[in-house]
Protein backbone atom coordinates (compact mmCIF):
# COMPACT_ATOMS: atom_id res chain seq x y z
CA UNK A 1 0.00 0.00 0.00
CA UNK A 2 1.03 3.96 -0.30
CA UNK A 3 2.07 3.74 3.32
CA UNK A 4 4.56 1.01 3.29
CA UNK A 5 5.85 2.28 -0.41
CA UNK A 6 6.24 5.81 1.38
CA UNK A 7 7.93 4.62 4.29
CA UNK A 8 10.74 2.39 2.25
CA UNK A 9 11.38 5.46 0.03
CA UNK A 10 11.60 7.59 3.06
CA UNK A 11 14.15 5.18 4.44
CA UNK A 12 16.35 3.99 1.47
CA UNK A 13 16.24 7.98 0.00
CA UNK A 14 14.57 6.64 -3.34
CA UNK A 15 13.91 9.12 -5.71
CA UNK A 16 10.83 10.69 -6.75
CA UNK A 17 10.51 9.82 -9.88
CA UNK A 18 11.49 6.19 -8.95
CA UNK A 19 8.70 6.32 -6.25
CA UNK A 20 6.45 7.49 -8.59
CA UNK A 21 7.39 4.76 -10.93
CA UNK A 22 6.70 1.67 -8.43
CA UNK A 23 3.24 3.49 -7.39
CA UNK A 24 2.28 3.17 -10.93
CA UNK A 25 3.29 -0.32 -11.36
CA UNK A 26 1.12 -0.87 -8.03
CA UNK A 27 -1.81 0.31 -9.12
CA UNK A 28 -1.64 -1.43 -12.48
CA UNK A 29 -1.22 -4.67 -10.93
CA UNK A 30 -3.86 -3.83 -8.55
CA UNK A 31 -6.16 -3.05 -11.31
CA UNK A 32 -5.06 -5.90 -12.93
CA UNK A 33 -5.37 -8.26 -9.91
CA UNK A 34 -9.04 -7.04 -9.42
CA UNK A 35 -10.02 -7.23 -13.09
CA UNK A 36 -8.65 -11.09 -13.27
CA UNK A 37 -10.96 -12.17 -10.58
CA UNK A 38 -14.27 -10.31 -11.86
CA UNK A 39 -13.50 -12.36 -15.13
CA UNK A 40 -13.15 -15.40 -13.29
CA UNK A 41 -16.33 -14.64 -10.91
CA UNK A 42 -18.32 -13.85 -14.21
CA UNK A 43 -16.95 -16.96 -16.15
CA UNK A 44 -18.95 -19.22 -13.52
CA UNK A 45 -16.66 -21.75 -13.52
CA UNK A 46 -18.12 -25.13 -11.19
CA UNK A 47 -15.08 -25.07 -9.41
CA UNK A 48 -11.37 -23.50 -9.13
CA UNK A 49 -8.15 -24.54 -9.56
CA UNK A 50 -4.63 -24.07 -11.04
CA UNK A 51 -2.93 -25.40 -13.47
CA UNK A 52 -0.21 -26.02 -11.00
CA UNK A 53 -2.88 -28.59 -9.02
CA UNK A 54 -2.18 -31.21 -11.45
CA UNK A 55 -0.88 -34.21 -9.96
CA UNK A 56 2.05 -35.33 -12.04
CA UNK A 57 2.17 -38.04 -9.78
CA UNK A 58 0.15 -39.96 -11.78
CA UNK A 59 0.24 -40.37 -15.92
CA UNK A 60 -2.90 -38.86 -17.32
CA UNK A 61 -1.05 -38.72 -20.53
CA UNK A 62 -0.06 -34.37 -19.82
CA UNK A 63 3.56 -34.36 -20.21
CA UNK A 64 5.52 -31.06 -18.01
CA UNK A 65 6.20 -29.82 -21.55
CA UNK A 66 2.37 -30.02 -22.21
CA UNK A 67 1.16 -28.14 -19.02
CA UNK A 68 4.10 -25.61 -19.49
CA UNK A 69 2.44 -24.94 -23.39
CA UNK A 70 -0.96 -24.69 -21.85
CA UNK A 71 0.19 -21.95 -19.46
CA UNK A 72 0.84 -19.91 -22.45
CA UNK A 73 -2.77 -20.55 -23.72
CA UNK A 74 -1.14 -20.30 -27.34
CA UNK A 75 -4.18 -21.96 -28.75
CA UNK A 76 -6.18 -18.61 -27.82
CA UNK A 77 -4.13 -16.90 -29.07
CA UNK A 78 -3.61 -18.23 -32.35
CA UNK A 79 -7.55 -18.68 -32.00
CA UNK A 80 -7.65 -22.47 -32.39
CA UNK A 81 -10.26 -24.60 -30.61
CA UNK A 82 -8.88 -26.90 -28.23
CA UNK A 83 -10.32 -30.72 -27.55
CA UNK A 84 -9.98 -31.94 -23.93
CA UNK A 85 -10.47 -35.89 -24.76
CA UNK A 86 -10.55 -38.08 -22.13
CA UNK A 87 -12.75 -40.73 -20.02
CA UNK A 88 -14.73 -39.86 -16.79
CA UNK A 89 -12.26 -38.81 -14.25
CA UNK A 90 -9.18 -38.35 -16.09
CA UNK A 91 -9.32 -34.71 -15.43
CA UNK A 92 -10.79 -33.14 -18.57
CA UNK A 93 -12.76 -30.44 -16.58
CA UNK A 94 -10.16 -30.04 -13.95
CA UNK A 95 -7.44 -28.96 -17.31
CA UNK A 96 -10.31 -26.94 -18.88
CA UNK A 97 -11.39 -24.53 -15.66
CA UNK A 98 -7.37 -24.24 -14.85
CA UNK A 99 -6.73 -22.87 -18.18
CA UNK A 100 -10.11 -20.62 -18.24
CA UNK A 101 -9.05 -19.24 -14.90
CA UNK A 102 -5.18 -18.35 -16.26
CA UNK A 103 -6.95 -16.59 -19.63
CA UNK A 104 -9.21 -14.33 -16.81
CA UNK A 105 -6.42 -13.42 -14.79
CA UNK A 106 -4.28 -11.93 -17.82
CA UNK A 107 -7.68 -9.81 -18.47
CA UNK A 108 -9.77 -11.77 -21.17
CA UNK A 109 -13.35 -13.15 -20.32
CA UNK A 110 -14.24 -16.87 -20.07
CA UNK A 111 -17.76 -18.20 -19.91
CA UNK A 112 -18.09 -21.91 -18.68
CA UNK A 113 -20.89 -24.01 -19.75
CA UNK A 114 -21.84 -27.72 -19.26
CA UNK A 115 -24.01 -28.66 -22.14
CA UNK A 116 -26.97 -29.16 -20.15
CA UNK A 117 -26.79 -25.85 -18.89
CA UNK A 118 -26.37 -24.36 -21.56
CA UNK A 119 -28.96 -25.47 -23.17
CA UNK A 120 -31.04 -24.55 -19.74
CA UNK A 121 -30.12 -21.06 -20.29
CA UNK A 122 -30.76 -21.27 -23.62
CA UNK A 123 -34.63 -22.11 -22.57
CA UNK A 124 -34.53 -19.67 -20.19
CA UNK A 125 -33.55 -16.58 -22.59
CA UNK A 126 -36.41 -17.78 -24.85
CA UNK A 127 -39.01 -17.76 -22.56
CA UNK A 128 -38.10 -14.32 -21.36
CA UNK A 129 -37.67 -12.96 -24.48
CA UNK A 130 -33.55 -12.16 -24.63
CA UNK A 131 -32.38 -15.02 -26.33
CA UNK A 132 -30.29 -13.04 -28.81
CA UNK A 133 -28.72 -10.73 -25.90
CA UNK A 134 -27.28 -13.64 -24.76
CA UNK A 135 -26.38 -15.63 -27.70
CA UNK A 136 -24.17 -11.94 -28.62
CA UNK A 137 -22.75 -12.25 -25.05
CA UNK A 138 -21.66 -15.68 -25.91
CA UNK A 139 -20.43 -14.89 -29.29
CA UNK A 140 -18.30 -12.13 -27.57
CA UNK A 141 -16.77 -13.62 -24.99
CA UNK A 142 -12.92 -14.36 -25.74
CA UNK A 143 -13.30 -18.18 -24.89
CA UNK A 144 -16.05 -20.30 -24.61
CA UNK A 145 -15.69 -23.43 -22.55
CA UNK A 146 -17.99 -26.14 -23.54
CA UNK A 147 -17.97 -28.57 -21.06
CA UNK A 148 -19.35 -32.75 -21.30
CA UNK A 149 -19.89 -32.35 -24.87
CA UNK A 150 -21.70 -35.43 -26.16
CA UNK A 151 -23.03 -37.11 -23.76
CA UNK A 152 -26.04 -37.38 -24.94
CA UNK A 153 -27.78 -37.17 -28.74
CA UNK A 154 -28.98 -33.16 -29.59
CA UNK A 155 -32.12 -32.10 -31.18
CA UNK A 156 -32.65 -30.66 -34.38
CA UNK A 157 -33.48 -27.52 -32.79
CA UNK A 158 -30.31 -28.11 -29.84
CA UNK A 159 -28.06 -28.43 -33.18
CA UNK A 160 -29.82 -25.17 -34.86
CA UNK A 161 -28.95 -23.11 -31.53
CA UNK A 162 -25.16 -24.56 -31.24
CA UNK A 163 -24.41 -24.32 -34.95
CA UNK A 164 -25.69 -20.31 -34.47
CA UNK A 165 -23.15 -19.70 -32.09
CA UNK A 166 -20.40 -21.96 -32.88
CA UNK A 167 -20.90 -19.11 -36.61
CA UNK A 168 -21.03 -15.99 -34.48
CA UNK A 169 -17.60 -16.86 -33.04
CA UNK A 170 -15.60 -17.57 -36.16
CA UNK A 171 -12.69 -15.52 -35.94
CA UNK A 172 -13.35 -13.93 -32.69
CA UNK A 173 -12.51 -16.83 -30.24
CA UNK A 174 -11.44 -20.12 -29.44
CA UNK A 175 -13.87 -23.22 -27.97
CA UNK A 176 -12.67 -25.67 -25.23
CA UNK A 177 -14.32 -28.68 -25.39
CA UNK A 178 -14.13 -31.74 -23.23
CA UNK A 179 -15.77 -34.79 -24.01
CA UNK A 180 -15.81 -38.65 -23.54
CA UNK A 181 -16.64 -38.91 -26.81
CA UNK A 182 -14.16 -39.22 -30.04
CA UNK A 183 -14.31 -35.98 -32.42
CA UNK A 184 -14.71 -38.57 -35.40
CA UNK A 185 -18.33 -39.63 -33.67
CA UNK A 186 -19.61 -36.14 -33.35
CA UNK A 187 -21.38 -36.13 -36.25
CA UNK A 188 -23.97 -39.34 -34.83
CA UNK A 189 -24.48 -37.01 -32.27
CA UNK A 190 -27.21 -34.68 -34.32
CA UNK A 191 -30.33 -35.78 -36.71
CA UNK A 192 -28.97 -33.52 -39.55
CA UNK A 193 -26.27 -34.51 -41.49
CA UNK A 194 -25.53 -31.46 -42.99
CA UNK A 195 -26.26 -29.76 -39.67
CA UNK A 196 -23.47 -31.77 -38.44
CA UNK A 197 -21.22 -31.71 -40.19
CA UNK A 198 -21.30 -27.92 -40.25
CA UNK A 199 -20.75 -28.07 -36.05
CA UNK A 200 -18.17 -30.18 -36.42
CA UNK A 201 -16.13 -28.57 -39.02
CA UNK A 202 -16.24 -25.26 -37.03
CA UNK A 203 -15.29 -27.28 -34.22
CA UNK A 204 -12.74 -29.12 -35.64
CA UNK A 205 -10.94 -26.75 -38.30
CA UNK A 206 -8.46 -25.15 -36.49
CA UNK A 207 -8.12 -27.24 -33.53
CA UNK A 208 -5.75 -29.01 -31.40
CA UNK A 209 -6.59 -32.14 -29.10
CA UNK A 210 -5.01 -33.31 -25.81
CA UNK A 211 -6.20 -36.87 -25.04
CA UNK A 212 -5.69 -38.11 -21.46
CA UNK A 213 -5.51 -41.99 -20.26
CA UNK A 214 -5.37 -43.49 -17.19
CA UNK A 215 -8.66 -44.16 -16.32
CA UNK A 216 -10.75 -42.49 -13.31
CA UNK A 217 -8.03 -40.48 -11.07
CA UNK A 218 -10.73 -39.72 -8.68
CA UNK A 219 -10.83 -43.26 -8.15
CA UNK A 220 -7.52 -44.01 -8.16
CA UNK A 221 -6.59 -41.10 -5.94
CA UNK A 222 -9.43 -42.50 -3.32
CA UNK A 223 -7.93 -46.07 -3.10
CA UNK A 224 -4.58 -44.59 -2.64
CA UNK A 225 -6.35 -42.74 0.44
CA UNK A 226 -8.36 -46.06 1.34
CA UNK A 227 -4.99 -47.55 1.09
CA UNK A 228 -2.64 -45.01 3.33
CA UNK A 229 -5.44 -44.98 6.12
CA UNK A 230 -5.36 -49.03 6.02
CA UNK A 231 -1.79 -48.26 6.52
CA UNK A 232 -2.25 -45.75 9.50
CA UNK A 233 -4.42 -48.37 11.26
CA UNK A 234 -2.20 -51.38 10.83
CA UNK A 235 0.47 -49.10 12.62
CA UNK A 236 -1.33 -48.15 15.19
Amino acid sequence: NFEARAATATSQGQHPVDFLHLLLQDEQLFRKDRLGKSLTNRAKFRYLCDLEDWDMSYDRGLNKAQLKELATYAFFRNNINLHILGKTGEGKTQLAIAVGKRICQDGFSVAFLPMSLLFEEIQAHRSSGKLLGYLNRLSQTKVLILDDWGLRPYSHEEATVLLEILEARVKKGPVIVTSQVNPKAWTKLFEDPAIAEAITDRLNNPSTKLLLKGGSYRERLQLAIQEKVAKDAVRH
